[in-house]
């Protein structure tokens, strides 16, 4: 299958999720707006992904596939289970431990996590009890995690793909059906327990589902003795700089967490607009990470070092291809975007404009966080974690400093800011380090400002038409509807006639991309 027929798959129901993911943010957005319980449920909610992001899909997965990968390139199918098993059953152990610890201590952990909310009682203790319920998303998203990636290692991306969608669709019934049935409408602290216990069911079905069909696909991975051999302890070695990295990583988002608790709806304001950019970047970004790691791998394993780099180079060229467009839209017109999703019930026109400019703040970083995902499996291929885990060291350095710097003056605008020159920096710490192994080619150096005078075109053009129709935007919610629904065709329209025009790709192109091997 061809990278971008795999990333074609997983950028479906990555869209899927996401959409439904919107909706289940326009549902939040209604039910809780941006006030206490919000920001109670956001700070509960990101407590167990932050360590999921840590332990799961970020510094598990950039070990154990590779690895895996050599399993069974290097011996067979039957060894590659035994590996997927031990690891499997040893991260079990791990997360099984960790909650067992964590649940009653969340009093302590939330007095760190969420200090700015000590002076609101009722916030605080309604934030411990929701990460107490949700805690458990964690063992099941990084089990989950684990055998993602073997699936993806196999060249089966449709279910691993698919299973976040599960959470968006027990999330929704949730909101739609069991808070109306309830009678919970306008119960802001019931609505966020029942949205809690839709995240900790929702962990459960997911699991099952990607263990399922593990076992359809003819994978067993099993629990068994978690006995410590060569290949573990190979995981463990390569683990420990990923686990420092993410951990360091995730440190941006505690960070700003702590800061933006300290101001009234901030953490509201910044999860909602995380959801908008996460958009693209999950389809984009997070698509080509997941493709590219195998496949480079792959090529290494076989001694074709020349079409692994070529799969980074073109997964450049994809990726900012349809970043550019997203980031310069994100930038001329977010309230337009906010105000259509989420402005509805509790969601005010004030909650409108603040969730914009933070929307416009990450969006600056949009490239630069695609980018990263696409830059990585360079060094994972490899089993290099350990100088991904310093860049990471240094990009929160970064971003602590600029947090604190900003948020004084930008309030929580400051701490998007601050991710997105992070980001950026991160960028240009791993093209540095992929010296010697890759650089961008020519082409490449010519397509991209090409590609981005492109989207300036089409951010001209949009700004133009937004100006025409900005009254629609005040109206009722199908008007909106509308509204931007003309926006995103003429700014795909104008865009990918610009980018033609220019010489930034062509139809053939793209179309290779499709059917290349």
């Amino acid at each position: 299958m061809s990278m971008l027929k795999s990333m074609a798959t997983i950028s479906g129901f990555t869209l899927l999720s996401r959409l439904l993911g919107l909706l289940r943010e326009v549902l939040i957005g209604r039910y809780l707006g941006t006030g206490g319980a919000a920001d109670a449920f956001v700070a509960a909610f990101r407590f167990p992904n932050m360590f999921r992001r840590i332990f799961g899909e970020g510094a598990f997965n950039s070990a154990y596939v590779p690895l895996f990968a050599r399993e069974l390139e290097e011996k067979d199918r039957v060894a590659a289970e035994q590996f997927a098993s031990r690891t499997f059953s040893i991260l079990a152990i791990v997360l099984i431990l960790g909650t067992l610890v964590a649940i009653p201590a969340m009093p302590a952990i939330m007095w760190v996590f969420a200090h700015g909310f000590i002076d609101d009682p009722e916030k605080f203790d309604t934030t411990v009890s929701l990460a107490r319920i949700m805690f458990s998303y964690l063992l099941c998203m990084a089990l989950s995690a684990h055998l993602s990636g073997t699936l993806n290692t196999l060249k089966v991306f449709a279910m691993p793909a698919f299973a976040p969608v599960i959470l968006n669709l027990i999330f929704i019934t949730a909101l739609l059906i069991v808070v109306p049935a309830m009678g919970l409408v306008g119960n802001f602290r019931e609505i966020g327990y029942v949205i809690s216990w839709a995240v900790f069911i929702a962990g459960f079905v997911q699991l099952s589902a990607l263990y399922f069909t593990c076992r359809a696909k003819g994978i067993r991975v099993v629990p068994v003795s978690p006995r410590i051999t060569p290949g573990i302890r190979r995981l463990f070695t390569l683990m420990i700089p990923g686990v420092l990295a993410a951990g360091i990583q995730q440190l941006n988002l505690f960070v700003g967490t702590v800061i933006a608790s300290t101001q009234d709806g901030a953490l509201s304001f910044l999860y909602y607009s995380d959801r908008i950019y996460q958009l693209p970047l999950g389809m984009i970004g997070i698509a080509f990470g997941v493709v590219l790691l195998p496949e480079i791998t792959r090529k290494l394993r076989s001694g074709d070092r020349e079409g692994a780099t070529g799969s980074i180079t073109r997964g450049m060229d994809f990726a900012m291809l349809f970043t550019l467009p997203a980031t310069v839209a994100m930038l001329v017109i977010p309230i337009p975007i906010i105000s259509t999703i989420f402005e509805r019930g509790e969601f005010h026109d004030e909650s409108t404009r603040q969730t914009a400019a933070a929307l416009a703040g990450f969006a600056i970083g949009l490239p630069g966080y695609v980018m990263v995902r696409v830059l990585q499996p360079g060094y994972f291929a490899r089993e290099d974690t350990k100088r991904p885990m310093i860049m990471a060291l240094i990009t929160v350095a970064v971003n602590i400093a600029c947090s604190l710097a900003l948020f004084p003056f930008l309030g929580h605008v400051g701490i998007a800011l601050a991710t997105a020159i992070s980001a950026w920096v991160n960028v240009a710490l791993l093209v540095f380090g992929l010296r010697g192994f890759w650089k961008p080619d020519i082409g490449t150096l010519l397509r991209l400002p090409r590609m981005l005078l492109a989207a300036l075109i089409m951010g001209t053009a949009l700004f133009g038409l937004y100006r025409m129709t900005d009254s629609w935007f005040e109206e009722e919610s199908l008007k909106r509807v509308l509204g931007l629904g003309l926006l995103i065709i003429a700014g795909i329209t104008v865009y990918f006639a610009a980018a033609i025009f220019l010489k930034a790709t062509n139809i053939q192109a793209i179309r290779s991309g499709f059917s290349r091997r």
